[in-house]
This record gives structure tokens, sequence and C-alpha cells, in this order.
């Protein structure tokens, strides 16, 4: 059996929690087949840590296969060495388990360990892609506190090589007056 390169595997830790007796009715009627509490979720390629997702709430749906998570979300995502390039925060996201790809939304926020902050309402990961890109706003803090705006957004999980799409504003310089 060939096993794809890409292949990531959910291990839910959940903490703080009684979990009720699962229910029998189909996720098709809109209820989740399991919920959790204070979960934590590690995603890995071939073995390798590639992100911890912390969420104050899971709703997990089997049949479309996909995961709600809100109260609180915050992953740090990790390189191919399992070194950890960044942090999101957000709201809430949701995780496609056909894809494992993942989108944030409220109030998303990305700090990198290369200095780059990343503010914005939305933002996905293309898992297999390794990039996060968004078409809302955003607004991008670099290490030299220079702060640009646009919308659209494209880069690699640790915000090293990034674009906005569609820059704003206007870009200056200060000038010393004698």
């Amino acid at each position: 059996m060939v096993k794809p390169k890409n292949f990531f595997v959910f291990l839910v830790i959940i903490s703080c929690s009684d979990l009720p007796e699962q229910s029998q009715r189909s996720s098709r009627d809109g209820i989740p087949d399991q919920e959790s509490w204070n979960v934590t979720i590690t995603l890995t390629d071939e073995g390798l840590r590639r992100a911890v997702v912390k969420s104050g709430h899971l709703q997990k749906f089997h049949d479309r296969q996909f995961i709600n998570l809100n109260k609180g979300v915050d992953v740090d995502f990790f390189d191919n060495e399992e070194n950890h390039t960044s942090n999101l925060l957000s709201q809430n996201a949701t995780v496609d388990e056909k894809t494992n790809s993942m989108k944030a939304v409220g109030q998303v926020i990305v700090l990198s360990d290369s200095g780059v902050t990343l503010f914005t309402d939305t933002l996905s990961w293309d898992s297999r892609k390794e990039l996060v890109f968004t078409n809302d706003s955003v607004m991008v803090v670099t290490e030299e506190n220079d702060t640009l705006y646009g919308i659209g957004f494209e880069s690699d999980m640790g915000l090293e090589y990034w674009k906005i799409l569609q820059p704003s504003g206007v870009v200056g310089q200060n000038k010393t007056h004698e």
C-alpha cells in the first residue's frame, strides 16, 4: 500500500472534561457526533509535528468530515524539522478532515518567529501547499516596525516569504529638518 506524502494524523487530547454518552443522531441533522471542551489537537505529517491546535470547544461532524473549533483557538505551527515557526490566535476555526486544511475566523493574529505580525478577519491554511492566505483586508507589521495594509495575502506559515495582493496606503520617508 502506498502511503500519501502529505498524510496528517489528528490526535485529540481531552482535558478537564467529562463527555456525555454520544447521541445516535446523524451529523446531517446539524448536531455534532462528538463534542469536547478544552482540547488539544496535534497535526502530523509522516510522524513529524506540524501544528498543535488548542481550543475551548470542539464539535466533530463525522459525515461531513468537518471539525468546528470555537471559544478561542490557539495554534502553534512547526517546520519540517519540528522547529516552531509561528503562532495563530483566532476566535473560531474550522478543519476540513478530507484535506486537513484549516480556516481561522474572527480577530485573526499570526505572530511569526521571524518578527512579522499579521492581522486579518479570516485566514486559511492549505496544509498540502503549506501556505496561508486570505482575500480579506490585512495589516502586516514587520520586524522593523513598518506597518503595511492591503487586501489579500499569501505566505508560508513562518511569514518569511509573503505578499500583499492589493497593497494600499502611503509609503513615505521620515525626513529630519535642520
